[in-house]
């Protein structure tokens, strides 16, 4: 069984009020994404993540995975670089569940602003986290970013209209 439908499974048998405290703490948590996002921060961006080699990360931009915070650290690096100036950072949609120590997410992640040369950016994706609770405090352990892709052309669709 997979990790999801083990915690849907046990999300569905508890009640309401019991996971109500970790899943506010995540909503938080991204929240404190967001403003980091927002301010190009990233030293705040990466204290949402597990701080060791523990994170896997799937992005949108190669390699397949980042293994590890450091290497996170610099994908992130790379494309704050991009922005000339604060970018506009939203989450929309956001779901989560959270039972016992674990728990995960999804939403749709919007980005927009000029780029260094001038030219906008305007990028929107589908995110899906793991949450584990490490020390009393909530940290992404795993992401998953992605968009769709138009099977016909190959490309992907950075607008991601439902």
């Amino acid at each position: 069984m997979t990790a999801a439908i083990v915690l849907a499974t046990c999300a569905a048998a508890m009640p309401a009020q019991a996971a109500s405290g970790d899943e506010a703490a995540i909503k938080a948590l991204e929240s404190q994404f967001a403003t980091a996002f927002n301010a190009k921060d990233i030293d705040a961006i990466m204290k949402v993540y597990a701080p060791d080699e523990s994170l896997l990360v799937f992005d949108v931009v190669p390699p397949r995975q980042y293994a590890g915070a450091k290497a996170y650290r610099k994908d992130w690096e790379g494309l704050l670089a991009l922005f000339q100036g604060p970018p506009k950072f939203e989450i929309t949609d956001l779901n989560v569940v959270a039972v016992g120590p674990l728990g995960y997410g999804h939403s749709i992640q919007r980005v927009s602003g000029t780029d260094t040369k001038g030219q906008p950016i305007d990028l929107t994706v589908r995110v899906t986290d793991v949450y584990r609770k490490l020390k009393g405090n909530w940290l992404i352990v795993h992401e998953h970013v992605s968009v769709p892709v138009d099977l016909d052309t190959g490309k992907p669709d950075l607008a991601s209209k439902p």
